[in-house]
């Protein structure tokens, strides 16, 4: 079965050798592709010269600009669907997620049934580590809000730690996926569940970066509260679902 884990980078030069190494130290079949959005601190030039030495198993796509998280995942999933990836992973670069944690998700799709696997802070078991306040309460009443407004059962919504099933991906018309940030990672579990698949949540430890800068916003938290309100009135109108899968 093959596997593609995706992290996007911007500004990520302190991080993305030691993230790759410990995504391929794990000896479980990883392939890794990096999705770089024209760093300026030379992120991009770390990873070709590491792809000599994880030959066939690291993969570089470079974007002339700053784009946001959303369009490099769907970069990322259009990339691994061609190539008949079976699974296929988000991560981030700053070791917030647990690399050895990419196990857990696999074989939540693999021997638990579930379609996507979410790495979450809020089931037991899950927690967060060296958050500030304010950065815990966001990200909390975040969740609540939407679980209220969309019904999702899903207790972690915002979550970017996730394993999806290529057939999952392969039922979503990935280009009609709207937001770019804080709204993307609700927009894909939303339009998954909608759609039928099974969604199961495996509880993760999420540690705040120790190194770089953080991508958190106010206009990213601002299309997070609209978002929600956007998606679940789309949501409302009869040609929803088929307006979001695959044809």
């Amino acid at each position: 079965m093959k596997k593609l884990v995706i992290i996007p980078t911007y500004n990520e030069k302190d991080n993305i050798a030691s993230i790759i190494a410990a995504v391929f130290e794990l000896d479980a079949g990883y392939h890794v592709l990096v999705i770089d959005d024209a760093s300026p601190d030379g992120t991009a030039s770390i990873v070709k010269s590491l792809m000599p030495h994880y030959h066939k198993q690291l993969f570089l796509e470079e974007r002339k600009g700053k784009l946001g998280l959303g369009t490099a995942y769907i970069h990322g999933f259009k990339w691994g669907i061609t190539r008949s990836y079976d699974f296929i992973f988000e991560m981030d670069a700053d070791f917030s997620h647990n690399p050895k944690d990419l196990e857990r998700l696999f074989q939540a799709c693999v021997q638990e049934g579930a379609d996507v696997a979410v790495g979450s802070r809020y089931v037991p078991g899950g927690k967060t580590e060296n958050w500030p306040l304010d950065r815990q309460l966001y990200s909390r009443g975040g969740a609540l809000y939407t679980r209220l407004l969309t019904w999702m059962p899903v207790n972690d919504p915002t979550a970017g730690f996730v394993c999806y099933k290529r057939q999952v991906l392969e039922a979503i018309n990935l280009d009609e996926i709207e937001f770019v940030g804080y709204a993307f990672q609700i927009e894909m579990k939303f339009v998954a569940w909608k759609l039928g698949f099974r969604i199961k949540e495996v509880p993760i430890t999420f540690v705040d970066r120790k190194i770089g800068v953080s991508k958190m916003s106010k206009g990213i938290i601002k299309e997070g509260v609209l978002g929600v309100l956007k998606i679940q009135w789309h949501s409302l109108f009869r040609n929803y679902r088929k307006r979001v899968a695959s044809s």
